[in-house]
């Protein structure tokens, strides 16, 4: 049986913007200015020492929290932001559809992620990239219960990074609600679901922060829905639902500076070019 481990799978087909080198790096120097492999511009020196004073009063404002909660439990709890009940409401809605993706197994080629229950015969969308770092191996899926049930591929479609996968009528998944083509708005909430280094059922809470953003994703590039809800490994192939509850996207990418780490900047696959891949890896597939 598969086994799921720690860290999840990694965060998919890192995004790279037009100012980034193909590998990932900054391209942080003014134009027309000398230099030498592997160094930055003052640009990119600059974002590094503003990234350092940045968590560095990230992490002076969380120890004087957590002092103040110590001297004065009451007012320390009341200055939290309250949560909007309609994120609520479509959390409790979303986890039951969710399932953590294992594939592979112990003494070979693994790898974990999230999928998404999108209609009543039980199929289940998720990243391809998930079954590809796996090696074609055995495919298993964990419900919000903590169900397990070996999935079927039912079909993949690598240009787009999407997958289908099928599981036994037993598992009683609950399919999620799409949002409508072209209906997702910037700076409307969202919540990305899944399983962020193998804690299943997390829910983080963002905005639509840019619609039509062109990013790499799977073997080419395509426009992706941009949020600033957490993303992490494990997330790629859960659902980005907005506060209605309705799928507006597949969390798939992130993007990073010189590699390391998410930066609040993730990315997500349309919903409406997700209904029409799965139609037709549904309809080849069975």
């Amino acid at each position: 049986m598969a086994v799921q481990t720690g860290l999840g799978e990694p965060r998919g087909p890192w995004f790279v913007s037009p100012e980034l080198d193909p590998d990932g790096r900054g391209r942080w120097d003014v134009p027309g200015s000398e230099r030498g492999p592997g160094r930055r511009g003052w640009r990119g020196r600059m974002l590094t020492a503003l990234a350092v004073v940045a968590l560095s009063m990230v992490s002076g404002a969380a120890a004087g929290s957590w002092v103040a909660g110590r001297d004065a439990p009451g007012p320390a709890a009341a200055s939290a932001a309250p949560v909007p009940a309609e994120l609520v409401t479509a959390a409790e809605k979303t986890v039951p559809g969710v399932v953590s993706v294992m594939v592979g197994s112990g003494s070979g080629a693994s790898a974990s992620g999230s999928g998404f229950a999108i209609d009543h015969e039980q199929h289940i969308v998720t990243n391809d990239h998930i079954l590809a770092k796996g090696g074609s191996g055995p495919v298993t899926v964990e419900t919000s219960d903590g169900r397990r049930f070996t999935a079927e591929v039912v079909g993949r479609e690598p240009s787009s990074d999407l997958a289908v996968l099928k599981v036994p009528a037993s598992a009683g998944l609950s399919p999620l609600p799409l949002a409508k083509p072209n209906a997702t708005r910037v700076g409307e909430p969202v919540l990305a679901v899944g399983s962020p280094l193998g804690l299943s059922g997390t829910v983080t809470a963002g905005i639509v922060s840019a619609l039509n953003r062109q990013v790499r994703i799977g073997n080419g590039r395509h426009a992706a829905v941009q949020t600033d809800a957490s993303i992490n490994p494990g997330n790629s192939g859960g659902p980005l639902v907005n506060a209605r509850g309705e799928v507006v996207g597949v969390n798939t990418a992130i993007a990073t500076i010189d590699g390391n780490g998410s930066i609040g900047i993730g990315f997500a696959i349309p919903i409406d070019q997700v209904q029409q891949t799965a139609d037709t890896i549904i309809g080849r597939g069975g």
